[in-house]
Protein backbone atom coordinates (compact mmCIF):
# COMPACT_ATOMS: atom_id res chain seq x y z
CA UNK A 1 0.00 0.00 0.00
CA UNK A 2 1.26 3.37 -0.99
CA UNK A 3 0.74 5.08 2.61
CA UNK A 4 1.49 8.52 1.16
CA UNK A 5 -1.32 7.84 -2.04
CA UNK A 6 -3.86 6.79 0.91
CA UNK A 7 -3.49 9.40 2.87
CA UNK A 8 -3.59 12.36 1.13
CA UNK A 9 -6.72 10.92 -0.82
CA UNK A 10 -8.61 10.14 2.17
CA UNK A 11 -7.60 13.61 3.71
CA UNK A 12 -8.96 15.19 0.23
CA UNK A 13 -12.20 13.61 1.30
CA UNK A 14 -12.61 14.79 4.73
CA UNK A 15 -11.25 18.40 3.29
CA UNK A 16 -14.08 18.28 0.87
CA UNK A 17 -16.81 17.34 3.44
CA UNK A 18 -15.78 19.90 6.10
CA UNK A 19 -15.74 22.57 3.37
CA UNK A 20 -19.00 21.76 2.65
CA UNK A 21 -20.22 21.82 6.37
CA UNK A 22 -18.82 25.07 6.43
CA UNK A 23 -20.31 26.40 3.27
CA UNK A 24 -23.75 24.94 4.32
CA UNK A 25 -23.41 26.74 8.03
CA UNK A 26 -22.27 29.81 6.54
CA UNK A 27 -25.24 29.82 4.14
CA UNK A 28 -27.98 28.64 6.82
CA UNK A 29 -26.18 31.29 9.52
CA UNK A 30 -26.34 27.83 11.99
CA UNK A 31 -22.78 27.35 13.86
CA UNK A 32 -24.67 24.13 15.53
CA UNK A 33 -22.20 21.85 13.96
CA UNK A 34 -18.87 23.72 13.99
CA UNK A 35 -17.21 21.35 16.52
CA UNK A 36 -17.94 18.65 13.96
CA UNK A 37 -16.94 21.15 11.29
CA UNK A 38 -13.74 21.80 13.08
CA UNK A 39 -12.83 18.08 13.95
CA UNK A 40 -13.41 17.25 10.34
CA UNK A 41 -11.04 19.49 9.32
CA UNK A 42 -8.23 18.84 11.67
CA UNK A 43 -8.14 15.67 12.04
CA UNK A 44 -9.51 14.41 8.93
CA UNK A 45 -7.99 17.02 6.55
CA UNK A 46 -4.88 18.71 8.59
CA UNK A 47 -3.64 15.72 10.01
CA UNK A 48 -4.30 12.72 7.78
CA UNK A 49 -2.23 15.14 5.24
CA UNK A 50 0.32 15.83 7.51
CA UNK A 51 1.24 12.00 8.42
CA UNK A 52 1.16 11.71 4.33
CA UNK A 53 3.23 14.27 3.64
CA UNK A 54 5.79 12.41 6.94
CA UNK A 55 5.42 9.03 5.06
CA UNK A 56 6.43 10.93 2.11
CA UNK A 57 9.22 13.17 3.44
CA UNK A 58 11.23 10.35 5.53
CA UNK A 59 11.71 6.83 4.55
CA UNK A 60 9.48 5.04 6.83
CA UNK A 61 10.49 1.49 5.64
CA UNK A 62 7.86 -0.23 3.64
CA UNK A 63 7.54 -3.57 5.67
CA UNK A 64 6.97 -1.45 9.34
CA UNK A 65 4.14 -3.00 11.28
CA UNK A 66 4.03 -0.14 13.43
CA UNK A 67 3.59 2.03 10.21
CA UNK A 68 0.73 -0.35 9.40
CA UNK A 69 -0.95 0.09 12.71
CA UNK A 70 -0.36 3.70 12.52
CA UNK A 71 -1.63 4.00 8.89
CA UNK A 72 -5.19 1.81 9.84
CA UNK A 73 -5.36 3.14 13.78
CA UNK A 74 -5.47 6.68 12.10
CA UNK A 75 -7.69 6.22 9.34
CA UNK A 76 -10.49 4.38 11.86
CA UNK A 77 -9.73 6.73 14.16
CA UNK A 78 -10.71 9.55 12.55
CA UNK A 79 -13.81 7.66 10.99
CA UNK A 80 -14.89 6.72 14.40
CA UNK A 81 -14.34 10.15 16.44
CA UNK A 82 -16.02 12.34 13.21
CA UNK A 83 -19.08 10.46 12.66
CA UNK A 84 -19.41 9.49 16.24
CA UNK A 85 -18.96 13.40 17.34
CA UNK A 86 -21.67 14.03 14.30
CA UNK A 87 -23.98 10.85 15.79
CA UNK A 88 -23.23 12.40 19.25
CA UNK A 89 -24.41 15.59 19.45
CA UNK A 90 -27.32 15.21 17.01
CA UNK A 91 -28.67 12.33 17.74
CA UNK A 92 -30.41 11.24 14.63
CA UNK A 93 -31.62 8.22 15.46
CA UNK A 94 -34.25 7.96 18.99
CA UNK A 95 -33.32 5.66 21.14
CA UNK A 96 -29.44 5.06 20.43
CA UNK A 97 -27.44 7.52 22.87
CA UNK A 98 -25.68 4.93 24.55
CA UNK A 99 -24.56 3.74 21.23
CA UNK A 100 -23.49 6.84 20.17
CA UNK A 101 -21.54 7.91 22.87
CA UNK A 102 -19.44 4.77 23.08
CA UNK A 103 -19.20 5.24 19.22
CA UNK A 104 -17.76 8.63 20.05
CA UNK A 105 -15.52 7.66 22.94
CA UNK A 106 -14.67 4.66 20.67
CA UNK A 107 -13.36 6.14 17.87
CA UNK A 108 -11.76 9.41 19.73
CA UNK A 109 -9.70 6.42 21.88
CA UNK A 110 -8.68 4.62 18.90
CA UNK A 111 -7.44 8.25 17.38
CA UNK A 112 -5.97 8.71 20.72
CA UNK A 113 -3.52 5.32 20.19
CA UNK A 114 -2.72 6.28 16.39
CA UNK A 115 -1.18 9.52 17.79
CA UNK A 116 1.22 7.41 20.49
CA UNK A 117 1.83 5.24 17.77
CA UNK A 118 3.28 7.58 15.60
CA UNK A 119 5.05 9.60 18.82
CA UNK A 120 6.94 6.10 19.28
CA UNK A 121 7.26 5.83 14.98
CA UNK A 122 9.26 9.28 15.42
CA UNK A 123 11.23 8.06 18.04
CA UNK A 124 11.73 4.43 16.79
CA UNK A 125 12.56 5.55 13.37
CA UNK A 126 14.54 8.79 14.10
CA UNK A 127 17.63 8.03 12.04
CA UNK A 128 15.27 8.71 9.23
CA UNK A 129 14.14 11.87 10.10
CA UNK A 130 17.32 14.07 9.31
CA UNK A 131 17.86 17.20 7.42
CA UNK A 132 20.99 15.30 5.84
CA UNK A 133 20.36 13.53 2.68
Amino acid sequence: MDRTRFFVRVAAIYALIGAFMGSHMAGGGGLQLSAIHAHILVVGWLSLFAFGIYYKVFKIPKDSKLAKAHVWTSFFGVFGLTVGMWLYYTQPIDGLSAFNTVFFIVGGTILLVAFALFAIMTFLYGKFISEDA
